[in-house]
This record gives C-alpha cells, sequence and structure tokens, in this order.
C-alpha cells in the first residue's frame, strides 16, 4: 500500500466513479481499476460493489477512506513544513462559505491576507450552510464559515462574527418604516430556500416569539441571495436578509429598511473545521488570520 494508491482510492470515493477520478487525477480509467484493485487484494477484502454502471463503496471503503485521507494530509503537511524551511508558504486553500459570508466578508478577508502570504491563493466555494458542513463532514473541505450551528457531532464551531438580520421592501410596497412583527406578518414575504443559514436563523427567531413560518404569507421562496433582492426590487414581497447584503442598496434608497419595534435579530457566523482533521500549515495560517 502506498500514498499514490491511497490518492487514487480516495478519489474513486469521493467521486463515486472509476470514470471522474481518473479525470480528476490525469490517469487512465484502466490504471485506476488497477490500483483499486492492487488495494482490495492487498487488504483481502472488497472496496466497491458494481451494480452496472454506477459503485457503491463498502463498508470496509468508508473505513479505509477516512484513515486514508490523515495519511494524505500528513504527507501533505511535509511539504509545508519544507516550505516553512524556505521562509515561504505556497499552495491554493479551497474555503467552504456560506452565501452571506462566501459573498460579502471572504473577498477582503482574503485581500488582507494575501498582501502578507501573497504565494497563498484561494478558491471559494460557496453553498447553503447545510451543504458546506456535510462537505466538511464528508472529508471534502478542511474549512469553512456558515451562518447557522447545525446538529453534527463531527463538526467543531467557532464564533466568529456577528450579523443582523433586517426586514427589507421595495418603496413601492409600503411606506412603513416600523411595524410590529405581527404587522409585518401580514404583509408577503420571500424566503431563502430550506438549508439556507438565513433562512434556518429566521425560522429560529420567530420560532421564539411563537411564530411559525405557516402562520406566514409566503409569496415565494429562492435559492439565492441575489434572487431575494431582485424579487424584494419587484415589489413581489418584503424579505429577512443580512444587514451585510443589502448595504448597498439601502445606501442608494432601492431597499427601504422596515424595523421591527418588538423584536430584534442577530445571529452568529461560525468557523468550521472537522474534529478529527488536522490543517495544514497553510490553513492554519488563515484560520489565526480569521481569528485576528
Amino acid at each position: 500500500m502506498d500514498i499514490h494508491q491511497l490518492r487514487v482510492f480516495a478519489s474513486v470515493f469521493k467521486n463515486k466513479s472509476f470514470s471522474k477520478a481518473s479525470e480528476e487525477l490525469y490517469l487512465t480509467q484502466p490504471t485506476v481499476s488497477d490500483h483499486v484493485k492492487s488495494l482490495e487484494e492487498e487488504l483481502n477484502c472488497k472496496l466497491f460493489d458494481r451494480l452496472g454502471r454506477s459503485i457503491i463503496p463498502t463498508k470496509e471503503a468508508e473505513v479505509l477512506y477516512s484513515h486514508a485521507m490523515e495519511i494524505i494530509e500528513k504527507v501533505n503537511n511535509i511539504k509545508d513544513i519544507i516550505g516553512q524551511f524556505k521562509k515561504e508558504i505556497t499552495g491554493e486553500l479551497v474555503i467552504g462559505a456560506s452565501t452571506i459570508p462566501g459573498t460579502y466578508l471572504m473577498p477582503s478577508i482574503i485581500a488582507k491576507f494575501r498582501k502578507m502570504y501573497p504565494s497563498i491563493s484561494f478558491q471559494i466555494l460557496i453553498s447553503d450552510s447545510r451543504g458546506i458542513v456535510e462537505k466538511i463532514s464528508r472529508h471534502e473541505l478542511l474549512l469553512g464559515i456558515v451562518g447557522a450551528r447545525l446538529a453534527n457531532s463531527q463538526i467543531t464551531y467557532m464564533p466568529f462574527l456577528e450579523d443582523e438580520l433586517i426586514v427589507v421592501s421595495s418603496p413601492v410596497l409600503t411606506k412603513n418604516r416600523q411595524l410590529t412583527l405581527k404587522e409585518m406578518m401580514k404583509l408577503p414575504i420571500v424566503l431563502r430556500e430550506d438549508g439556507s443559514g438565513t433562512r434556518r436563523e429566521t425560522e429560529k427567531i420567530l420560532e421564539d416569539k411563537g411564530v411559525s413560518l405557516e402562520d406566514i404569507k409566503v409569496a415565494g421562496i429562492f435559492g439565492s441571495t441575489d434572487a431575494i433582492k431582485q424579487a424584494v426590487k419587484t415589489g413581489l414581497g418584503v424579505s429577512i436578509l443580512s444587514r451585510l447584503s443589502v448595504k448597498d442598496e439601502l445606501k442608494y434608497g432601492i431597499f427601504r429598511e422596515i424595523k421591527l419595534s418588538d423584536i430584534q435579530m442577530k445571529r452568529k457566523f461560525y468557523i468550521v473545521t472537522h474534529k478529527k482533521r488536522t490543517l495544514p500549515a497553510a490553513y492554519n495560517l488563515f484560520l489565526e488570520h480569521l481569528k485576528a
């Protein structure tokens, strides 16, 4: 068993496909199959069940994947340590982020970080909070920033920043600048999809006030913050959004903030990592930058 075999196995496991693994690793499909077959013979077990064109990992494969990722990370860490001897840390960081932090926070944070470490580049994968947490728990990401704390025993949540959720409206929909929660519920509302951190935190805040989404006049549900903002602009309804995400619209009068007299909506962003994963040096540097 060698590190190359483990990398091939991990790619097949992650992609659930020999052909996709061969594309990712720039190897021929027979080469990928040979590496997996050699592992199966060495471990005396079957790692994948072949069902037609699809494959399903066995229980043995699930156990091996967790250990394989730890070994691969340790090998990668050796490169990081050698890089530190050269007094230059290089590499690409792949960071997961839910919509609000990924769109409105990460660009400026990364810009400041790269002034100190210009040899480090970034790839930001934006998904909803649930999607980011699932990717970290499946070892597809090492570090993420999300807008909701989800139940997952494998994940470490570190409080990052506080955000405020506010009610916004098109100026043509209502002239009111202050309402009670009960009055606001009479207006049509547009929401993010289930799984969004903003949606989840909105539900929690309303539930604390004894309000269910079933009590609200939902005019539409959209899969992105930009789609929600476009819906609000057209007057389809009001929405509850992060203040960060509507800063420009409020500044230029495109949206009007409706203050709720009987409730204040705050939520936290969290830095998320896997409890059993060791972060490489470059990731640790960026994590310390986030904490600072």
